[in-house]
């Protein structure tokens, strides 16, 4: 005869569906991790104001991540000093699955050798979590600019003054320039600027020659015809724009710039919260609607394991404190 038990009888003995539950979610999560991981809501920390590219991607991919681990997922931005507010606050954050922060390469692997005295290092202090975007460098100039290509472009450097335009000492499109000009001998002429909407002014201006940006931030000023797309600091043709050429198919290598986004967290965070999370970020960067909104911006979803990451941090932060080092780039 089968036994009936009380309600306190059950809750007391466990036999009931409340034991299966925890013991499934311990056996998922592990006894130490789960309850803090599965339970509050994530915040991903943006070190830029609202409205940027770099809050731009971490919106898009918030609320699909957020089903995907069956938490809310609120983004929180924490702008200033370069990337350095956001990183403490995240280094400082408990090691349980509830702070990441959505950085750019910038405040990760420019940063330490830009500025000697910065508070914290990303290779140590942080632990990658995923690749989320990259943002390969595109050359642009203004349509009336003599140049159609790569090759016609730096021939014309070699010959003539060229004035490069650049959102800031030490930013990605002032060290690709920095790349070109060292790799090409060219007669460049850096001209900085507060940011990048002011340099793209000029450019289509004609008060500057040309400009290296993240496709995401030159797009719309391209197909209104404001600006002329010329070559792709990267690997490979960029999918929206498959006439324009990259460096490296005319024998220039060396030039290649990434300004990538991805998402790391509080060092000492255990490895199965890490990993549960990575997992929740590829099945959002392959889930059609955020792919194709990505993709409609200029950003290319691109996702990675942790190993990975750590892997391009290591190499990123090498390339570019060489090249601050041999410039002495100094900040603003």
């Amino acid at each position: 005869m089968t036994k009936k038990f009380s309600t306190a009888q059950r809750n007391q003995t466990g036999s009931q569906p409340a034991w299966r539950r925890a013991l499934a979610a311990l056996a998922f999560c592990g006894v130490a991790t789960c309850s803090v991981a599965q339970t509050a809501s994530v915040r991903l920390i943006v070190a830029f104001p609202p409205g940027g590219p770099n809050d731009f991607v971490a919106r898009n991919i918030s609320e699909t991540l957020g089903k995907e681990l069956g938490q809310s997922v609120i983004v929180e931005n924490k702008p200033g000093a370069n990337g350095i507010i956001a990183a403490e606050y995240v280094i400082k954050a408990p090691p349980d699955g509830t702070v990441f922060w959505f950085s750019s390469t910038g405040a990760v692997a420019i940063n330490p050798s830009l500025y000697p005295k910065l508070p914290y290092n990303p290779q140590t202090d942080l632990a990658p979590v995923s690749l989320v975007a990259r943002n390969d460098e595109m050359l642009v100039v203004n349509p009336k600019h003599p140049a159609t290509g790569p090759k016609d472009f730096v021939e014309h450097a070699m010959n003539n003054r060229t004035t490069m335009a650049s959102s800031g000492m030490g930013s990605v499109p002032h060290l690709a320039a920095a790349l070109l000009a060292a790799t090409t001998k060219g007669n460049f002429v850096d001209v900085p600027y507060k940011g990048a909407a002011p340099a793209i002014t000029d450019v289509m201006a004609g008060h500057v020659d040309a400009f290296f940006g993240d496709v995401p931030g030159l797009i719309n000023n391209i197909r209104a015809g404001k600006l002329k797309p010329i070559a792709m600091a990267a690997e490979t043709r960029h999918p929206l724009f498959p006439d324009v050429k990259t460096f490296k198919e005319i024998g220039i290598d060396g030039v290649d710039s990434d300004n990538w986004y991805a998402m790391f967290t509080t060092k000492d965070t255990p490895a199965d919260i890490i990993n549960r999370v990575n997992a929740a970020v590829k099945r959002t960067l392959e889930t059609e609607s955020v792919k194709q909104r990505l993709l409609a911006s200029g950003t290319l979803p691109a996702s990675s394991t942790p190993q990975e990451l750590g892997a391009l941090l290591k190499k990123d932060s090498e390339k570019w404190a060489r090249l601050i080092r041999e410039k002495n780039i100094q900040p603003d």
